[in-house]
Formats: C-alpha cells, sequence, structure tokens
C-alpha cells in the first residue's frame, strides 16, 4: 500500500511518458490504489498484548515488593527518525532500560 507515485500514475497516466508506461504496466496486473489506514493503534495494541503478563499477579504481594516503581521516559526527534527511552526503576534500586526507534514522524504534540 502507498499513498504516493502509485496514486499518481493510475489517476493521471498522461502527466509524462513514464508514467504512460507504468500506468500500461500496472494495469495489465490489475493493480489498485489503497489508501494507507493508520497502524499506530493496532502497534499499541500488539505492544501491550506482548508486554502483559501472563502469569496471575498477587493480590497481596509480601512487604518486599511493594513499593513505589518510577518510570522516566525521554523522547528525541531529528532529520534522520525519532524514538524514546524509557528507564524502569524498582523500589529496590533495580533498573531497566530500553530504547524505542519510531518508523514513522514523531512531534511534540
Amino acid at each position: 500500500l502507498t499513498d504516493k507515485p502509485l496514486r499518481q500514475v493510475l489517476a493521471k497516466p498522461d502527466t509524462s511518458g513514464r508514467l504512460i508506461k507504468w500506468s500500461v504496466e500496472l494495469g495489465e496486473h490489475d493493480v489498485k490504489f489503497e489508501t494507507r489506514t493508520a497502524i499506530k493503534s493496532q502497534v499499541l495494541a500488539d505492544f501491550v498484548g506482548d508486554n502483559t503478563p501472563t502469569e496471575c499477579i498477587e493480590e497481596n504481594p509480601p512487604d518486599s515488593e511493594k513499593g513505589i516503581w518510577k518510570l522516566s521516559v525521554d523522547g528525541s526527534s531529528c532529520i534522520t527518525g525519532s524514538g524514546a527511552g524509557l528507564v524502569l526503576t524498582s523500589p529496590d534500586g533495580w533498573t531497566l532500560e530500553y530504547a524505542l526507534r519510531f518508523k514513522f514522524k514523531a512531534t511534540n504534540n
């Protein structure tokens, strides 16, 4: 699926000689343009599904497991891409660091 050159080829094949050639080539194979669907919600659902514990969680954990976990998040964006860094710190001081690289443009909004 694409929303760039292929759409132009299929919608206006007469804009240049190259586009006419591609329109003829693609027309032989019954290629149709479909807009790209938003996958952000599916990516989030997959992430939650993959990272949700499957074992039972105790309703009353022992005192040694009680405490506040701290989650720190930092994002970055530049010309070459964007990403985020996550640091999860347990009450005992144990840390889990994770870096994400996004395959889509990110903004501050």
